[in-house]
């Protein structure tokens, strides 16, 4: 398995080349739809360097139309990012210049937990994710899509939730070797993210399914569950974005013999939303891929179907006892084929998947698509909401904010 690589860089002594004397760049960015906005602005870093004059080395600052400092980020493909809040039909103005930077909150981040079975969880201030690691795939366990733990605080939460969580096992199984089962029950209910401790928990059952947004090849029009990745890449953690590689297993896929699967998915300050690119390598001819959303429920209410998005209303692990909703979507900018495809198997707690269709996708060619989720106790209150803002969210994918460097 591949080494962590954060690629990001978030340090205050990030070094670019600048003339002797100091010059400015004014970005100006302008939203062309009626509506608020707030997302991270992605400019060419280089576009901004060939407006200073190569010479000495210094860091850089962003600020805003007041003066103040703004927190950003240059990724590893070389963008600089910042965050906005613009106007419906609005401008908004912005200098890039040198200086140290202010220390940057960081408001997403994501990790390898390998004594969690080769997790990697993710987060940022409105969502959790979580992909599974070759350690869960040893024990046998099914468990093949994307995971999505709800969180009703924008502070970065899920380190203390593994730590807590890790000694709470730890705590409980000591107590039952001693016999004493019900102190050993109360360390549990304390500690595990399974429960809300107060700031959310893990309550999205995943198992043999696609989970919240995975990728599938199909063969005679059913879903080739992928299993946990090989190997990974952290290309960017923050403080604004986090991005990550997975690869996974080389396997025969019909006709083909040698497939390996590719992804990298990317998760954004502010966004309900995680970007997916997936392509394969080794396909001798083109094969349908799916992207889809597992259902527990088959009440239609909960599904939601367009041309070029799905959603659905998840009703948690345990829904007589939690009493709220997990809302899930995907969204296909480049469109797909949305349907219900009912379970087709014997595998037990699931009816089915919403899926998007991507008709003979050809070896190495690349689909973007936008998987995510929110929480009622949360940000996004009901149903009618969460269309709502996957629907802003579709029109700001397809009207992206315009910039220009000055």
């Amino acid at each position: 398995m591949k080494k962590l690589k954060i690629a990001s860089i978030i340090s205050a002594f990030y070094l670019l080349p600048l003339a002797g004397h100091a010059q400015k760049v004014t970005v100006t960015v302008t939203n062309e739809l009626p509506t608020q906005r707030q997302e991270l602005v992605e400019v060419s870093y280089d576009s901004i360097v060939k407006h200073i004059t190569p010479g000495q080395y210094e860091s850089i600052i962003v600020k805003n139309a007041f003066g103040q400092q703004i927190t950003y980020q240059i990724t590893h493909d070389r963008k600089l990012l910042f965050d906005v809040e613009i106007l419906p039909l609005g401008k908004a103005i912005f200098t890039v210049e040198k200086g140290i930077p202010h220390p940057m909150k960081a408001w997403v981040y994501g990790k390898f937990y390998r004594e969690r079975v080769d997790d990697i969880t993710w987060e940022n201030d409105r969502g959790i994710y979580r992909v599974y690691g070759p350690a869960l795939q040893k024990t046998g366990e099914r468990a093949f899509g994307i995971d999505v733990w709800t969180k009703n605080t924008s502070e970065l939460v899920v380190k203390d939730r593994y730590t807590q969580a890790l000694d709470g096992t730890t705590r409980q199984q000591k107590l039952l070797r001693e016999g004493k089962k019900e102190q050993a029950e109360a360390i549990r209910l304390a500690t595990t993210f399974h429960l809300d401790q107060g700031n959310g928990m893990d309550c999205y059952n995943v198992g043999p399914t696609l989970g919240c947004g995975t990728p599938a090849l199909m063969s005679k029009g059913e879903l080739i569950f992928p299993y946990c990745f090989k190997d990974y890449d952290i290309l960017d953690n923050g403080p604004l974005r986090f991005t990550l590689a997975l690869t996974y297993e080389t396997k025969k896929i019909g006709d083909n013999d040698q497939v390996t699967e590719h992804r990298i998915i990317s998760l954004d300050k502010g966004s309900n939303y995680n970007k997916m690119t997936v392509w394969y390598d080794g396909l001798q001819k083109p094969m349908d891929m799916a992207a889809g959303i597992v259902v527990h429920s088959t009440d239609k209410r909960d599904m939601m179907l367009g041309k070029d998005y799905l959603l659905y209303v998840d009703p948690t692990d345990a829904p007589e006892k939690h009493n709220f909703q997990i809302y899930t979507g995907i969204l296909f900018p480049q469109s797909a084929q949305t349907k219900y495809l009912p379970k087709t198997n014997s595998d037990k707690g699931y009816e089915g998947h919403v899926v998007g269709i991507v008709k003979k996708l050809q070896n190495n060619a690349r689909y973007t698509y936008y998987f995510g989720s929110a929480w009622s106790n949360y940000d996004v209150r009901t149903q009618t909401e969460w269309q709502l803002r996957s629907e802003e969210y579709m029109a700001a994918l397809k009207s992206p904010l315009k910039v220009v460097i000055q």
